[in-house]
């Protein structure tokens, strides 16, 4: 059987346009260096999810602890009038807050070029071109353009709350898609407020794990979850999470306890495989997490420096 983990960098080396990524002193310490297809994402972003489903509510809300999110539903002008947007929801918007974090992190900048094309983006974020996945993902990143985001977070003993639209500035060109008329943004800009925490409270993760999981939300939110949890977790300390917290966090979707423990049972399965690291075990009433390495390797650099004059 092949090797999962050398499918999935296969299958992303293949699709994906992710540039080597300049690394920077993260939260979990990560050595100073240059390494490969590193993402980042803010860390309210990594503990509290955007919604799963689709929603004809105009608001949403989750919390983990310290960490909460509100969204709120937004307008976009389409050249003649400004039109309701939904709450963006599912996979896709989740890829797309990764990607555009990842690219303003990198380049330290609030300008992020989105690229011609929808089926352009979609292939750098390594995600399927067939047409329903093309108008999905067109629909999505025109409601993450539009919402407003609420962000409360804790800074050692400060409450901090964040009010932004994380996107402030929507440049778009119209394109011909068949016989209709359409807009594809060629610039994103993020909001100073946003642009301001994510620098400093960005958690890298690893874009092979992203791209095996692309297609389930609650799949990514627990990958993103692991990743800014577990490198926090001292070495003599052990977390037990019960089934009651686990839902709490992730399972607002779920009205049965019963069908979320076996959805979230399944979909952890799947990101301990790419997420070889992680340490995380079964335990009565819910699951245990151990301390664990950060996703993203660290990286140790010798460099040799030129002999002084003295010593010829």
């Amino acid at each position: 059987m092949m090797d999962i983990a050398q499918q999935i960098k296969d299958d992303l080396r293949s699709k994906s346009k992710f540039a080597q990524a300049r690394m920077f002193d993260s939260m979990c310490k990560l050595t100073e260096g240059q390494s490969e297809r590193i993402c980042f994402l803010h860390t309210v972003l990594c503990q509290v999810g955007l919604p799963r489903e689709k929603t004809l509510s105009r608001e949403f809300e989750r919390r983990n602890g310290d960490a909460v999110l509100k969204i709120s539903a937004g307008e976009l002008f389409d050249g003649k009038n400004f039109i309701e947007q939904p709450l963006p929801s599912g996979a896709k918007p989740r890829l797309v807050l990764a990607h555009i974090s990842s690219e303003a992190v990198r380049k330290q900048q609030k300008e992020i070029e989105v690229g011609s094309s929808i089926r352009e983006f979609l292939k750098m974020l390594g995600c399927d071109t067939n047409g329903r996945s093309y108008s999905e993902f067109k629909k999505q990143m025109q409601a993450l353009a539009a919402c407003r985001l609420t962000l409360g977070m804790k800074i050692q003993d400060r409450a901090v709350t964040i009010n932004t639209q994380p996107v402030t500035q929507f440049d778009a060109w119209f394109t011909t898609e068949g016989s209709q008329l359409s807009f594809w943004p060629g610039m994103l800009t993020l909001s100073q407020e946003f642009f301001d925490t994510l620098i400093e409270h960005a958690v890298p993760l690893d874009p092979l794990g992203l791209a095996g999981i692309q297609n389930s939300s609650l799949a990514i939110d627990i990958y993103t979850w692991l990743s800014y949890r577990l490198c926090r977790i001292r070495q003599d300390q052990k977390v037990m999470l019960s089934w009651t917290n686990l839902k709490d966090q992730f399972g607002d979707e779920y009205v049965s306890p019963k069908n979320f423990k076996r959805e979230f049972t399944d979909k952890l399965s799947k990101v301990l495989k790419i997420y070889g690291d992680a340490r995380v075990e079964s335990t009565d009433g819910g699951i245990l997490l151990l301390p664990s390495p950060s996703p993203i390797k660290k990286i140790q650099t010798t460099v040799l420096l030129p002999k002084s004059n003295s010593a010829r």
